[in-house]
């Protein structure tokens, strides 16, 4: 194959990197995209705004997307199915974002595979498949350690009163005093984990502060200990990170295998680069 898209999308946002004759030739990122949260036309009028490609000029042989949100055979059918129409006679290969953390850190390896970026995932992944995996309950109940479940933290911290005098301030300053109107937000909006996510920010500019060091060790502890230490695999092979997140705090999670005794693999803060190495044969 002459020309080859890798696509690696998030809640937040989806990255694409255009190979031709083995060489990257264009790298580009639109908004994000979940099968989950969006209906096949939200999907296909973000594609229509955000992506500029002109398929004459620059015809597609294969795509590989993996993208969050992918947990079955219904979302693969319409992704494949959005790919088809804007890409025509592309060969077309859609996989979940663990799948993209397991090629893209691990290669052929084996390893520990988590994802910390909006939300979160993990995997035990052989050199081919993901062969087991914690059930990810999504962003409402689940994604521990991940950018919305900190988030919905930052926003307790506030609305309780937990929050000390800077901290409060300086949360006003950024998203307002009006907590009725976050939750409008939050619960009329489209996309509430990647709202939620947003608190974060607050978390990485008061590094240091007490309450904001607990709600980023408390978020992933709770990741660990529900995800990577429910693998026997964790105790015997390299646990790999990837995500925002991940990237962000791998301090704390340098910590925290530290203290469980783990082994840490690699920390990226996207696997794109060893998807390229990957799909190239690298």
């Amino acid at each position: 194959m002459n020309s080859i898209l890798i696509v690696d999308s998030g809640s937040t946002k989806t990255d694409w990197v255009w190979l031709f004759e083995g060489k990257k030739k264009k790298a580009w990122t639109t908004s994000g995209i979940n099968p989950m949260l969006q209906n096949e036309s939200a999907i296909v009028a973000t594609l229509n705004e955000e992506l500029k490609w002109n398929v004459e000029k620059n015809p597609v042989d294969l795509i590989f997307y993996y993208g969050a949100g992918v947990s079955g055979e219904s979302q693969k059918k319409t992704l494949t199915k959005i790919l088809k129409s804007r890409f025509g006679k592309a060969k077309i290969d859609v996989q979940s974002d663990l799948v993209a953390a397991a090629r893209g850190l691990c290669q052929h390896g084996t390893g520990v595979v988590c994802i910390l970026g909006t939300g979160s995932n993990s995997g035990y992944y052989d050199g081919k498949k993901i062969k087991e995996k914690v059930t990810s309950l999504g962003y409402i109940v689940g994604d521990e350690g991940g950018g919305n479940h900190m988030g919905k933290f930052v926003l307790r911290y506030y609305a309780y009163g937990t929050f000390d005098q800077e901290l409060k301030l300086a949360f006003e300053q950024r998203y307002g005093k009006d907590v009725s109107l976050l939750l409008k937000k939050i619960y009329n909006e489209p996309f509430p984990n990647r709202y939620l996510a947003q608190f974060v920010d607050l978390l990485k500019d008061f590094r240091g502060y007490y309450m904001v060091e607990n709600i980023i060790e408390d978020s992933l502890v709770m990741f660990f200990s529900r995800n990577v230490l429910k693998y026997r695999q964790s105790w015997t092979m390299p646990i790999h990170f990837t995500g925002s997140i991940a990237y962000e705090f791998r301090d704390v999670i340098k910590n925290l295998c530290q203290q469980y005794e783990l082994e840490l693999g690699k920390i990226e803060k996207s696997p794109m680069k060893g998807l390229i190495e990957y799909h190239l044969g690298k």
